[in-house]
């Protein structure tokens, strides 16, 4: 039941409403801009600029908040303001939403501003939006000249190739296709490959989102097929060829097509949206299995992400009974990972102390994953939901998980009551640890599973990240199959590392030492060692250097850093490369050709 009254008579509270609703106009007015220019960026083939965009637009967000916090102490005496003026604030910003077009998105600013200026006492409905107070359906941008969310297209079987180059043509890019025609043809085989023969329904039609999904050197078209009650994704990726004309490189047509191309372990997209809540019920369309958190996620909307994925654990925590425990496999030096059996995400928490030979510090801990938040994870490396102070049903955990906390993480912990709360905690998709999958795996799966770890590697590399740490068990296996890389404490950027061949002895006590005879500086890295710790198991060893000897050799790390240091931008696929149209200029990539890169200078 509400505490407080429902007048409105305070001014300072609608002076607080509007200050806060500018702030996150702001904000948003920003973050179009720069979304937009994406556009622009393609089209030049400014891919260090799209890269340095997209990790500078993550920062926005909270330099918007911490600006309107300082608007709000600056204009009035916060500390001296009882929560009655806060729920009239709350209700007065309700007002203000009323025809907004990202409402759901200023709610969570409200929340982000107020939760760093109360206590967390205040941390209720009556003050913060714990629940969302206005629908996002059917909003429509009513601007002059607004582009709608999405356009519909009526194509006939005879004009479905006209159609299609006339969709890919709505988006006005600014470069030359190589051969528009040609490419669209092969995805009028697809489709008609899709369709087997099915009748076209009086209501066929294809949907496509008025904006391209920008990500790296990529520019992604998205749409859906409809006949009748049968649906399909429809997703065109567009790159730049080898002689700088634009190329549509294949058509995904299926939810597990579009599940990769908006994977959590990939880059957010730029997207130029002015109803961002409908895109994000266009896309749950396509990929229902997608929690709407991560799609927003995914939208380069990361805090509204956080939101909704809060709101489904509290969920989630109300309508389960199971306990949080200590998350399976090896214990970690630096984290100590707990989760909930019925929810498919595991909780980390920096340790407050790290034995040998860890050399670290939490600050530095937590500076390696914001590296991984901006930079470009590029498939290989899991996304982060970082929180602070979280509080948990005491009664939820298991009494050692309490006592590893207490004994490990103490500096985190604060018991209030029935609560445990934890000041800071990464949260991240559960996957299976590779080195548990590997034990468990048949040789087929281990075929494929050490492949994709060499494959995970070479994306890595691609992306000017070394792991640091190599050993399976920092590396989990998706749903989909796909190996990701997880444990970021000690990763660096290769071309900070000194890759080197390992000296030869000069004389057998040196190679009977338990010590190395050779000086190691801090950033040598030794390649050929790697088999020592990764190639214990014989059945992995044959698959391993089948595939990826290449990793043992310091020539292929120096190789791949000066093609970096040199410019070269590696394109990592969202897809199979054996999904790629074949083009007269370049060889048809074979079934499971790895890994999937493309240079492109």
């Amino acid at each position: 039941m509400n505490q407080f009254p429902t007048r409105l008579d305070s001014q300072v509270a609608f002076a607080i409403a509007r200050a806060m609703l500018d702030g996150f106009n702001k904000h948003y007015r920003l973050f179009r801009q720069v979304s937009r220019e994406a556009k622009t960026r393609f089209e030049a083939a400014d891919w260090a600029g799209q890269q340095r965009a997209q990790s500078e637009r993550i920062a926005f967000y909270d330099t918007r908040v911490d600006e309107a916090i300082e608007t709000l102490q600056a204009e009035f005496d916060l500390s001296r303001l009882d929560t009655a003026v806060w729920h009239q604030a709350k209700l007065h910003y309700i007002g203000l939403l009323t025809n907004h077009l990202q409402p759901e998105l200023a709610e969570t600013f409200f929340n982000s501003v107020t939760t760093k200026v109360l206590h967390r006492r205040h941390f209720h409905n009556d003050i913060l939006f714990v629940r969302p107070a206005l629908s996002t359906e059917y909003i429509e941008n009513d601007e002059p000249a607004a582009q709608p969310t999405f356009r519909a297209y009526y194509p006939t079987r005879d004009n479905l190739l006209e159609t299609l180059v006339r969709i890919v043509h709505n988006h006005q890019l600014q470069r030359p296709f190589a051969d528009l025609e040609g490419d669209v043809r092969k995805v009028v085989r697809e489709l008609e490959r899709l369709l087997d023969g099915a009748r076209l329904r009086s209501n066929f039609q294809i949907q496509v989102l008025s904006s391209l999904f920008y990500r790296n050197k990529g520019a992604y078209l998205v749409g859906r097929v409809i006949n009748g009650y049968w649906e399909a994704p429809l997703a065109l990726p567009i790159l730049h060829g080898p002689d700088g004309r634009l190329v549509i490189d294949t058509v995904l047509l299926d939810e597990d097509d579009l599940l990769l191309l908006f994977s959590f372990a990939r880059a957010y997209f730029m997207v130029d949206m002015a109803v961002p809540s409908a895109y994000v019920q266009f896309l749950r369309a396509l990929m229902p299995r997608k929690p709407r958190s991560e799609l927003y996620s995914a939208l380069g909307l990361a805090k509204q992400g956080k939101t909704l994925f809060y709101r489904d654990f509290l969920y989630h925590l109300r309508h389960s009974s199971d306990n949080f425990t200590t998350a399976p496999g090896i214990r970690g030096m630096v984290m100590l990972v707990f989760t909930l059996p019925s929810f498919p995400f595991v909780f980390k928490v920096i340790r407050d102390f790290y034995p040998p030979p860890k050399d670290t510090t939490r600050e530095q801990i937590k500076g390696k994953y914001l590296l991984v938040k901006r930079h470009d994870r590029v498939g290989r490396m899991a996304d982060t939901l970082e929180y602070s102070n979280v509080a948990f049903p005491r009664e939820r955990f298991d009494p050692a998980l309490i006592e590893e906390l207490k004994r490990s993480c103490g500096s985190q912990l604060e018991e209030d009551g029935d609560l445990l709360v934890i000041r800071h905690c990464y949260i991240e998709r559960r996957m299976i640890p590779l080195n548990i999958y590997l034990r468990e795996a048949t040789p087929e799966q281990i075929e494929a599973a050490v492949t994709d770890y060499g494959n995970a590697i070479k994306d890595l590399v691609a992306a000017n990240i070394f792991p640091g740490d190599m050993l399976w068990k920092n590396f989990g296996v998706t749903r989909h199959g796909k190996v990701v890389f997880y444990d970021y404490d000690e990763i660096e950027y290769i071309t900070d590392c000194h890759f080197r061949r390992v000296p030869q002895p000069r004389h057998e006590e040196d190679e009977m030492a338990a010590e190395p005879w050779y000086s190691v500086g801090p950033h040598d890295v030794f390649p050929e060692t790697f088999g020592t710790f990764l190639l214990g198991d014989a059945r992995v060893r044959e698959v391993f250097l089948r595939h990826h000897a290449d990793l043992l050799d310091p020539a292929f790390w120096q190789a791949q850093q000066q093609r970096i240091r040199e410019g070269h931008v590696i394109d990592v696929f969202p897809y199979d490369t054996a999904r790629r149209f074949a083009r007269a200029d370049s060889a048809p990539a074979a079934a499971g050709a790895q890994p999937p890169l493309m240079e492109m200078s």
